[in-house]
Parts: C-alpha cells; structure tokens; sequence
C-alpha cells in the first residue's frame, strides 16, 4: 500500500482520469486519488502498461478503469471522453501525464521526430483538456493538473520536449484566465529528476547522465514519484480551491542551483515514498 498524507474520503464520489496513468509518476498519481475515493480511470495507447497498472490499482482496492487512448488522435480523445462521461455522468479531475520524447542533441532531430514529440505534450495535452471541458467541466467545473518538466534553464538533449512542455506552462495560464468563470482550475507541475520507472525507458548513459544532474540541487537527491504525486493531489484537492494558473517546481531547488551553492554532506532532506 503507498503512503499519503491526506485523508481518507478526500475524493469520494469524485471522477479522475489520468493520462500516462498505466506506469511511472502517472500511476503514483492514479493510486493515490483511488485509495482516497476516487473512481480512476487511467488512459495511454498502450493496451500492455494499462493492464499492469490496472491490477495494480485493484489490487489497492481502489475502483478503476483503463482506456485505451492515443491522446495525438482526434477521434480516440473524443471516444475516450465521452465513453467517461456517458458511464460516469462527468469528469472531475484530468491529470495530464501522458506524453514522450527522446534524447537527441539539438542538431540531429529532424522534422518527423520534431513534429511527434510536439504533438504528443502539447497538442494532445489541449485537445485532450478541450474535449474534457466541453463535454463535462464547462457545466461542472473541474479541477486540471498538467504534468510538464523543470525547463527553466532549458533542457539539453531533450530541445523539442522543453519547447513543448514550456507551451503547456504557458496553456495552463491561458486556460486557468479562460475558464475560470466556469469553476475550472487548471495549474501545472514541473517535477525536477525523479527517480521514476520512466528513466527505464532510455539508454544506460542517457540515465546516468539525469541521475548525476538530478543532484544539482539543494538536497542533493533525485525526487520521488510520491512526492509528485503528493503535490498533484494537494492541487486538485478542495485545499487548494484558491490556486489556479500556477506552475510548481517539485525539483528540490533545482531551478534555484547555482555552482556557488555549499556542498551538502548530510541526510536531513528525507524523502517522502512508498518504501
């Protein structure tokens, strides 16, 4: 059973859906919305990481869902919301997790690669987020958390995926002006480097290389999915019924880094995780 550090029943009778949801920091997230009463349903394209994640989250006890979803497919956004919202009577929560990008230094990412990336975090992100609100939080209102990337110093090797996911920081703040009239929250989160599943994905290097700049921070340690997943549920939570068109650094201090910074040679900055 994970850890939490908020009450039972927080999101009873309460709808999410969590794309990305089948694996890594998604389903961190996932379960921690089921164990506190939510009905979850977790989408990504792959049929395969759904099944895994699903048993997982039954296994919690919690009531979930899988749906199939390619969140860069018009027809499959649109199937996906309104099979949610046709079972379900609406969607509350959207935690937008899904998306992808490979390492590749600036100079050799060509126009496919570049175009994949970009409508994978950004494009899907809106339309996914758009159809949600039309079919159900334009007259429900709704809460919105956009996972992206601490990207404020740019992020080398990974060019197409800063540029997208700085568009969804910007989108959030556009929609978060938009639809607040209509009870909607949107906000973002921009983890630091987690020590999450997803790394699995990448080459050997390629991992050794985030793990050793994942400690330019002030407490010298990659972060944990749970502590993403603890600042998304703080989001969407009625506790935060006064933050909207924020985006949250979860990075440690990263974005604050500087070589100047002393060397740290303790173990005071205790992580928050399952274990």
């Amino acid at each position: 059973m994970i850890n939490t550090v908020f009450k039972q029943g927080l999101f009873n009778g309460k709808v999410a859906l969590v794309t990305g949801g089948g694996t890594g920091i998604g389903l961190r997230i996932a379960r921690e919305l089921g164990l506190l009463g939510a009905t979850v349903i977790i989408a990504s394209r792959t049929e395969e990481k759904l099944l895994k994640g699903l048993n997982v989250l039954q296994d919690d006890g919690s009531k979930a869902e899988l749906s199939i979803c390619n969140i860069r497919d018009e027809e499959s956004v649109k199937t996906c919301v309104s099979e949610i919202v046709k079972n379900h009577g609406g969607i509350d929560i959207l935690v937008n997790n899904g998306g992808g990008q490979f390492p590749s230094p600036a100079e050799f990412i060509n126009r496919k690669g570049w175009h994949a990336v970009i409508e994978t975090n950004l494009t899907g992100t809106f339309f996914l987020t758009q159809e949600v609100f039309n079919q159900s939080m334009r007259n429900k209102g709704g809460t919105v958390v956009n996972i992206t990337m601490d990207n404020r110093q740019g992020f080398p090797m990974l060019a197409h995926s800063a540029a997208a996911r700085a568009g969804i920081q910007n989108l959030t703040l556009s929609l978060a002006n938009e639809w607040g009239k209509y009870g909607v929250r949107i906000n973002s989160i921009a983890p630091g480097t987690i020590d999450s599943s997803g790394l699995d994905n990448y080459a050997p290097q390629f991992q050794e290389y985030v793990r050793g700049y994942g400690k330019n921070n002030q407490t010298y340690r990659l972060g944990t999915e749970a502590e993403i997943a603890s600042a998304a549920v703080f989001l969407v939570s009625p506790g935060a019924s006064f933050i909207t068109g924020v985006n949250l650094s979860v990075d440690g201090g990263e974005s604050i880094y500087t070589p100047l910074m002393p060397p740290i040679d303790n173990d005071k900055n205790a992580k928050f995780d399952d274990e």
